[in-house]
């Protein structure tokens, strides 16, 4: 259905998207997850032909983004993270303005608008102006137009961004629905929800996919699937010569424990092996009493904080020397700030570089001025 082949999206020095590749099946939900700055957005902007990337193919449903853009945008429906909705209209005539946009049929277009204002529960609400519906209200009015002309791709960026509780509920339920009959690929920041939704998750950091498969297997590309904490009556050594001959063990770590002639002990296991039953019986056979046990599964969050925190960053940009009175700290709090520029969400790789340029000009003029007035304090 779309098969992204090594691409790459660069803003000056700064690669958002870094040669990614992968391809997405036809009648799954896909969830596209990643940190603030990853290249999320970036990724779905080229998905549906809003930017051109800088290298690389996107091909959907064998047309070639860039080539056959109207043929491939047929396929899509499109919900940005901010909908773009026209507060001044009514729900209906905003659903109207989008289907001749679509080139939909004109005589299908009042029943395809009824169908989805229908399926997104915004029949009571057609006649009311957009700028007076609640924030879920509009994200649905922003779904009912992606999903209009029921496109086969239906993609949607932070789709429960701002909604409450209930809200969120009612829009994964209708994202559950609507994977019965399209692909649906939706990034979300709730990797509860994400879990509970998708049926294939893709990780991407630093504009690089790190991993890519169903919730379930996603686990077990941590050190293990699940981990034993105890806190046992021996001491350390004992500890670990004791349970580092069990099968099954991936890796264990001793520490002592605040109660006093114990320790705690840390279990990571390989698999689904589940060692408690054969941990009780051999503390019972070495006499060791065992004050706590607790077995916990390692969660989506552990994956994804795993996966994208161990992944390399882009390297750092040199520092150049300044001179002049508190040059170099001065250079050290500039660095840091171009780097919070460049990885801030608000500000854009283009308005970054700009930054960046003003930054370096202000400095080199402070550096002048400082330099010149050393100068005629030397002369002085």
């Amino acid at each position: 259905m779309i098969e992204v082949t090594h691409l790459t999206k660069r803003y000056g020095s700064n690669a958002a998207v870094d040669d990614l590749s992968f391809t997405v099946e036809k009648g799954q939900i896909y969830g596209f997850l990643g940190p603030n700055g990853a290249g999320k957005t970036t990724t779905m902007n080229i998905l549906t032909g809003y930017i051109a990337p800088t290298a690389g193919e996107v091909m959907i449903d064998g047309h070639n983004i860039l080539e056959e853009p109207e043929e491939a945008r047929k396929c899509i429906g499109y919900l940005p993270e901010i909908p773009p909705v026209y507060p001044e209209m009514t729900v209906l005539e905003y659903l109207k303005f989008a289907a001749e946009l679509k080139k939909l049929p004109k005589k299908e277009q009042d029943a395809l608008i009824a169908e989805v204002m229908q399926t997104t529960g915004l029949t009571e609400m057609q006649n009311r102006l957009i700028r007076n519906l609640s924030k879920g209200y509009r994200q649905r009015t922003g779904l009912a137009q992606a999903i209009l002309g029921y496109p086969d791709i239906i993609i949607l960026d932070e789709p429960m961004v701002g909604l409450d509780p209930k809200q969120i509920i009612e829009i994964r339920e209708l994202i559950k629905d609507l994977g019965k009959k399209h692909t649906v690929i939706l990034s979300s920041h709730i990797l509860s929800e994400i879990s509970a939704i998708c049926d294939h998750i893709m990780i991407i950091a630093h504009g690089k996919l790190v991993a890519s498969d169903t919730p379930e297997n996603l686990t077990k590309l941590m050190r293990g699937s699940g981990s034993l904490e105890l806190t046992v009556a021996a001491k350390a050594a004992d500890a670990r010569k004791m349970f580092g001959s069990l099968p099954g063990v991936q890796s264990i770590s001793v520490t002592n424990s605040t109660e006093a002639g114990a320790c705690d002990v840390m279990i990571k296991t390989e698999g689904e092996n589940d060692l408690r039953k054969k941990i009780f019986y051999l503390c019972v056979e070495q006499d060791t009493p065992i004050l706590r046990m607790q077995h916990t599964h390692i969660s989506l969050e552990d994956v994804f904080l795993e996966l994208t925190e161990d992944h390399p960053k882009a390297p750092a940009a040199k520092k150049k020397r300044r001179f002049g009175f508190g040059g170099k700290a001065k250079q050290e709090k500039t660095d840091d700030a171009k780097a919070a520029l460049q990885d801030s969400d608000d500000v854009t790789p283009e308005e970054a570089d700009v930054m960046k340029y003003k930054t370096d000009e202000n400095e080199t003029a402070e550096a002048s001025e400082t330099g010149k007035a050393a100068e005629t304090d030397r002369k002085e």
